[in-house]
This record gives C-alpha cells, structure tokens and sequence, in this order.
C-alpha cells in the first residue's frame, strides 16, 4: 500500500499529515511558544519583588512561600474552571494559571539564591561605598544568578508542559492538537504534537542554559579561580510539580 494512504490508515507516523496539516501545526507551535514566553516573564517580574520581600522580612517569607506552595497543589483544571468566570474562555485564562504555577519554583530559587551569597562578599560591598540598589544589582544579584536562572529553565519546562492543558479553554497551542486528536483517534496529530512539546521544552532548556553560561562565565571550569576568589556559586535550589496537570 502506498506510504500517502498512511492518512486512511490512521498511522502514528505519517510524512502526509505534515503535508496537509502544516499550518495547523504552525499556528499551534507559535501559540505554544508565545503562551511560554509570556507566562514565564510576567511570573519572573513578579516572583522577584516578592524573593526580595521574602529575604527582608522573614515572616513574610513563609507567609509568600507557603501561598504559592497551596497555588502549586491546586490541579490545573480546577484553577482554570476557577479562573474562568472572571477572565472567560482566553488565553488571558491561560496565561495567569501558569503565572501562578510558576512562581513557588521562581521564587524559592530566586530566595535561595540571594541568601546564598557569602555575608563576607556583602560587607566587603558595603565597606567600598555600596548603596543598596548597587549591592543588589552588582553584587548580589550576579552571584545569585546560578540559581535564579536554574529556577527559571525549571519554570519554563514546566510551563511548556503546563501550557497543553489550556486546550480545555481552547488556548492551548500543541494541547488543542493533543486534545482533538484524542478525540478523533487521529494518531499522527497525537504523536506530532506530543513530540513538538517534548522537543520544544529541550530547546528551550537548552537555549536557557546557554544564557546562563553566558551571564556567569565564572561557573565555567577555572574560571571562578580568576575572576571571583573569594566567592563559590550559590546552590540552585530546585522544585518539581507533580501531578499539577491531574
């Protein structure tokens, strides 16, 4: 039988589904993308005055940690029925479900980096002159940088396979090709589109880390001996949701 009939024969594999259905495809990867993008910098803009907040003010640091920790346990269909009401069948709908899902990882890494920066590296700062704004984006924030850009590729991996389940309010990028196909039984738009969201979180991961590597040339081998003495690299702190999608 012809490989073209791979169509009528609902293969999983099917070089004419790619063909025929190239736009869809398009369109469903670019949505994906910018649904990503959007909720992981908003949550990024967010998550970093309350790390700050957390840091200053301990009590509110467990009061900031522990509402984003409740956030992260709430499964993904409830919020976005929760959500749905005020904000309607959107992206917007979307996008702050994922904000909110992001910030316990963002957060906690952006915490754990700034406390992680070695008391005697602060004093010295301050004893040439530092004010606070100075220290925090001189200083602070530079050696913190490790573990905040960790929480950041674990954010936005998350967030890519967070993203699929907006298909239940019609904004899902790939999860609207998932979810339909399912329904159809129409293999090949499943399997291609499961495989762009698994490849899509590997580059963005990958591009993350190569910013990351470009942000902190002193993580590289021999390279914290020459530029930061008297300075190791904070520890990235790292949290995983699981389940959130159930």
């Amino acid at each position: 039988m012809a490989s073209g009939d791979c169509l009528k024969r609902n293969s999983w594999i099917c070089g004419k589904y790619f063909d025929e259905y190239s736009g869809e495809i398009t369109t469903a990867l670019r949505e994906h993308i910018y649904l990503t993008v959007v909720s992981v910098a908003i949550g990024v803009l967010i998550a970093f005055p309350m790390a700050l907040a957390a840091r200053r003010w301990r009590p509110a640091g467990s009061v900031l940690l522990g509402s984003t920790t409740i956030l992260y346990t709430i499964p993904s269909l409830a919020m976005f029925a929760i959500l749905q009401p005020f904000t309607g069948l959107t992206e917007t709908t979307v996008i702050i479900g994922l904000v909110l899902y992001s910030l316990t990882i963002l957060v906690r890494n952006m915490l754990a980096g700034l406390r992680a920066v070695p008391p005697d590296v602060v004093e010295a700062a301050k004893g040439m002159g530092y004010g606070p704004g100075r220290l925090l984006f001189q200083v602070e924030l530079p050696l913190a940088l490790p573990a905040i850009m960790a929480g950041v590729r674990v954010a936005t991996v998350s967030t890519v396979a967070l993203t699929t389940v907006g298909a239940i309010v019609g904004s899902g990028g790939l999860g609207n090709l998932i979810y339909s196909g399912i329904d159809t039984l129409f293999r090949a738009q499943v399997l291609t589109a499961s495989v762009l969201c698994v490849a899509l979180a590997i580059v963005a991961d990958l591009l993350l880390l190569g910013v990351q590597r470009l942000l902190t040339p002193w993580e590289r081998a021999g390279g914290r001996k020459r530029r930061l003495p008297l300075v190791s690299a904070p520890t990235a702190e790292v949290d995983t949701r699981a389940g959130a999608a159930a």
